[in-house]
């Protein structure tokens, strides 16, 4: 079972008090972008259940390091075919976060920006959070992507209405990652929502192997 808070927090939850919460914290997308050279093998990791894998995204994105070595133990007590229903989905749903959600906006974006590397795009949402925004290292690296994003469109907003602009339909647009998460997942077959047919599929092959 699996909930989310407001603030973009999501609880792993097995059982009536074996808890663990896991953010999506610019420090954990950095981290977790590099662990197996980009997403689309992060997402295959997943949806193969490689348990290792797992751990590691648990351990990084928690956040609280003995909260999450702990659920882990207590996996570790657990049959295994009774994992993937629990971790898998939650999981996926953390990656898709890795990307700041959409702004709701009337207006359409007519450049969209250059497209840039993940890890040039989450060095320049650490370059916004500490240089534009004034935030500590600390702040900036324990926020969520769509938090820093929201605040340095805040702040661009603020800026503007303060002093004014009549290049507003000529600024850059922002750059983005070179395909949005969600987009990435559907095309490659990774359905953000969790394929449910692969999943009792997994849980087949590992029965039959238990």
């Amino acid at each position: 079972m699996t909930s989310r808070l407001a603030n973009d927090e999501l609880t792993l939850l097995h059982g009536e008090n074996n808890t663990v919460r896991l953010r999506p914290s610019l420090r954990a997308a950095s981290k977790l972008e590099r662990l197996h050279d980009g997403f689309f093998n992060l997402e295959r990791r997943i949806l193969e259940f490689h348990f290792g894998t797992v751990r590691e995204i648990i351990m990084i994105a928690a956040t609280d390091r003995q909260e999450a070595t702990a659920f882990l133990a207590y996996l570790d007590t657990v049959p295994l075919k009774h994992i993937p229903d629990v971790v898998i989905p939650p999981i996926l749903a953390l990656c898709k976060l890795f990307l700041p959600a959409p702004e709701k906006s009337s207006k359409p974006v007519a450049n969209p920006g250059k497209p840039v590397s993940w890890p040039d795009y989450y060095a320049d949402l650490y370059e916004k959070a500490t240089g534009w925004l004034g935030w500590t290292p600390d702040t900036a690296w324990n926020a969520t992507p769509t938090e820093i994003d929201r605040a340095y469109s805040g702040l661009i907003a603020k800026l503007k209405a303060i002093h004014g602009s009549s290049e507003d339909e000529k600024q850059p647009a922002k750059t983005a990652p070179d395909a949005d998460l969600a987009d990435r997942m559907k095309a490659d077959g990774l359905d953000p929502q969790f394929d449910r047919e692969g999943l009792r599929a997994l849980k087949m092959k590992i029965a039959s192997a238990a």
